[in-house]
């Protein structure tokens, strides 16, 4: 059957995004972009209990900063409105009721302390932490173990309950997984969830299946962490009667501790220095801020370049790719069944890589920002874009700009002399004043021009050019680093270089 592309990305509104979220975003949008489809972002926040406030407008302004734009979303709309599932609450109940009507589930009027019971009383040295399943239901309050009479009174009096999926008992469920291939469980492994809560709110397991089939969604991409859950998933597609029109399924590989050992968590992340979320998030409830790859100087094209090489390539060497290059090339049998290990040191190589590629345009708002920051605010644009272009290739991140050029606009805060004066001499005083006589005189004032008078001054005065080098340096920026040391001279000016030799001088002096 041949229908169109609609995948969507459904997280709940509990927390930051993490980078294996927003990896699951990516390969679904670069999907459907590919196929001519629609990607939507539906929020699941059925548990009420977990919702935080400001979760939703954290991930609509990551996927923003991403530039991964939802086709229909609470935010953006579109024609299978409402997008939250929190707003489409009465609906689920229909179905719900329609399976204990054709015998699929049930209801279980137990109350917490029963369940709590059940947890102690039928734990075994074999079964050390019982679940509601096909052996132990037969012993507890539900539909199936009460007359019909029974059942109809508890219901009437308004008795507190929750309905069950009723799991077969000995049978194989069985599906193909895009990445997976042929995936089978045995359905005495799997407990009887719940589908519809005691407040009326329905559980992931039946919302995502109605709403699937509500939103017309055509390929269903998440976690591999799901794969559990899959034969709840595949029995009600085919009880509700729309096994035909359940989505091709495929669980992405999880994105592992760099060492390999267990999936990466925000916790890794604190413990080894680098973020696990796109951008900052401050949990309301603790007031703690998490930093996030944007605040932390990722480039968006960076961090989703790094994203889609986090299992998955296209067969080549290439590793950089635009946006557009992913569209055209991703292709899910590509992906790999694998988890993947997060490198950071890796991570911040795409970011080298991706800034050392951009423009100086492109560069110039973020450079802006950082250099407010620093109470400097660069007005002649032809000036920042020299800057940029001449310290880009020493910045690993977005932060690099402000160590690597702020001396363009300012003399440097320290000197670094301790590194000048262990081979400073009298001769090489001298040198440096009569370069700061050379220089005020002199009318040409370009790289190549300060290059030549420097040189034959050194040659006059018997000096190594090299072993002056690295003072001039230090006199200019205030430390061992930084572009060419004549093109600096040349961009910050005749006056501030005089001024920033003099200074120095006087500090060995």
């Amino acid at each position: 059957m041949n229908r169109k592309v609609r995948v969507r990305f459904a997280p709940s509104p509990t927390g930051g995004l993490h980078l294996g979220g927003v990896r699951t975003v990516l390969f679904n949008y670069l999907f459907a972009k590919q196929n001519g489809g629609d990607f939507i972002l539906r929020i699941e926040d059925t548990d009420q209990t977990r919702f935080v406030p400001g979760a939703e407008d954290y991930i609509f302004q990551t996927l923003e900063w991403c530039g991964l734009i939802p086709d229909e979303s609470p935010k953006h709309g579109g024609p299978y409105a409402p997008y939250r599932q929190s707003e489409r609450k009465d609906m689920y109940r229909q179905y719900a009721e329609q399976l204990v009507k054709d015998g699929y589930a049930y209801y279980a009027f137990d109350t917490p302390a029963e369940l709590e019971a059940m947890r102690v009383d039928f734990k075994t040295a074999e079964n050390p932490s019982p679940q509601y399943n096909q052996q132990i239901r037969a012993k507890m309050r539900n539909s199936l173990t009460l007359g019909e009479e029974e059942v109809t009174r508890l219901l009437n009096e308004g008795m507190p309950y929750v309905i069950r999926i009723k799991m077969p008992e000995n049978e194989t469920v069985s599906f193909t997984d895009m990445i997976r291939g042929e995936v089978s469980f045995h359905t005495s492994q799997v407990d009887d969830k719940v589908l519809l809560k005691a407040d009326g709110m329905p559980t992931y397991h039946l919302a995502v299946v109605v709403d699937d089939y509500l939103m017309q969604i055509s390929h269903a991409f998440r976690g591999e962490e799901w794969l559990p859950s899959a034969p709840v998933h595949l029995l009600l597609w085919k009880y509700l009667g729309w096994l035909e029109s359940m989505p091709q399924w495929a669980h992405l590989p999880l994105i592992l501790k760099p060492d390999g050992n267990g999936k990466l968590s925000k916790r890794d992340g604190d413990r080894l220095g680098f973020p696990v979320f796109a951008m900052d998030w401050t949990d309301p409830k603790t007031n703690e801020t998490t930093i996030g790859f944007k605040e932390r100087g990722f480039m968006p094209e960076a961090f989703v370049n790094l994203l889609a090489m986090l299992g998955w390539n296209d067969g080549t060497d290439q590793e950089i790719f635009t946006l557009e290059e992913l569209i055209q090339k991703f292709s899910m049998d590509r992906v790999h069944k694998g988890g993947a290990k997060f490198d950071y040191e890796k991570a911040k190589w795409f970011n080298h890589e991706w800034i050392k590629k951009s423009d100086a345009t492109s560069l110039t708002p973020a450079v802006q920002s950082l250099l407010a920051a620093q109470n400097i605010t660069e007005t002649d644009i032809s000036f920042l874009h020299t800057v940029i272009n001449l310290v880009k290739e020493r910045c690993t991140l977005l932060s690099d700009f402000t160590a690597q050029g702020i001396f363009f606009f300012e003399a440097p805060q320290q000197i670094d002399t301790d590194s000048i004066k262990p081979k400073w001499d009298e001769k090489k005083n001298l040198f440096f004043t009569e370069l700061i006589r050379a220089y005020e005189l002199s009318t040409l004032w370009e790289a190549s021009d300060l290059e030549k008078e420097f040189k034959e001054l050194a040659a006059a005065n018997q000096l190594k050019t090299g072993e002056l080098m690295l003072p001039f340096r230090i006199m200019l920026v205030g430390g061992k680093f930084g572009p060419g040391v004549f093109d600096i001279a040349a961009l910050i000016g005749k006056e501030d270089t005089v001024s920033r030799i003099k200074h120095t001088l006087s500090l060995l002096s």
